[in-house]
């Protein structure tokens, strides 16, 4: 008697919260696969055949692949594009670490100086370019005339192979702070105020308890803003195209467009969108070991300091 009201399996599975968890999400997973992941498949597949829409598609396995090997525009892209991440991320999180740091204070007009952090990331990315293209115009640019008036040479700026690419990485930083001191601000808000008066009381420095404290607190934000800044720039073509135009300061996302309007796309467009995927996936992975080694042990510490902290209370 007692198996004839027993549930079912399925009717427990139907009833379990992780069959409601699955239900919830089972709409964006299958928008992720439809539009994220097929797409990806289909173009590695792509990309190991050799296809001029004319002839059938056959299969050349790497060999679009040895072939962009051999191409000076893409190894010249592959380190341009190695650069501009190597400076922009750490740079940018710092800096916005920084600033967000010293906007958490309640000074007056705050609000103001929050509004202009913020008000770069809302500008059309056009038209912070066209800003920029005036300033460090060579001839009539404004930068230019501060540096004379100040006796300084004046400068060539994106007209020069050499300083082309860190005038744009100057620029995108400033159009992405505003997103990363948003996210540093929120996580500061919450950092225990109890920790930082216990450790205040025991004698630490203001930059002891910054790094001990602040920074291990802000470690889910600090590396989630990495990983989003890197996916946002690596792939970063519309201020390349405007303000660089110069070949050799080409980033990959600019070889890639400019393979497909320019009648060489195919597989070797597909072999490059691979590339530039596996070289994301790769800093990415790499930022998350460096996130978990930098904070390896310090969860157990920081619970432990709450929880003496909630015992004395």
């Amino acid at each position: 008697m007692e198996d004839r009201y027993r549930p079912s399996a399925i009717k427990r599975l139907i009833g379990s919260e992780h069959f409601a968890g699955w239900a919830f999400v089972a709409p964006a997973v299958i928008l992720i696969a439809i539009f994220f992941l097929i797409p990806i498949g289909w173009s590695l597949l792509i990309s190991l055949q050799a296809n001029n829409l004319i002839a059938p598609a056959h299969y050349v396995g790497l060999a679009n692949y040895k072939a962009l090997t051999k191409d000076p525009a893409f190894r010249s892209a592959i380190g341009h594009t190695l650069l501009y991440t190597v400076i922009f991320v750490p740079v940018s999180v710092g800096g916005a670490l920084a600033l967000a740091v010293a906007l958490n204070r309640k000074i007056r007009g705050i609000r103001f100086y929050r509004l202009a952090v913020f008000v770069p990331l809302v500008t059309s990315t056009v038209a912070t370019g066209l800003v920029f293209l005036w300033l460090l115009d060579p001839t009539f640019g404004f930068v230019n005339y501060v540096l004379h008036a100040v006796g300084l040479p004046q400068q060539q700026f994106l007209q020069d192979p050499n300083q082309a690419l860190y005038c744009i990485i100057a620029m995108t930083m400033w159009g992405w702070l505003g997103f990363d001191v948003i996210v540093y601000l929120a996580a500061l808000q919450g950092v225990p105020e109890e920790l930082l008066e216990a450790a205040e009381i025991d004698g630490a420095s203001k930059w002891s308890r910054f790094r001990s404290i602040v920074v291990p607190l802000l470690g889910p934000a600090i590396f989630a803003s990495a990983v989003l800044v890197f996916s946002g720039v690596i792939d970063d073509f519309v201020i390349v195209d405007l303000l660089s135009s110069n070949a050799g300061n080409t980033p990959m996302s600019v070889i890639i467009y400019s393979t497909q309007h320019g009648g060489n796309g195919g597989p070797a467009l597909n072999a490059l969108g691979t590339i530039m995927l596996v070289m994301s996936l790769v800093i990415a992975f790499i930022g998350y070991l460096a996130y978990r080694y930098a904070t390896r042990g310090e969860r157990g510490s920081r619970i432990d300091a709450l929880t003496s902290i909630a015992g004395s209370e």
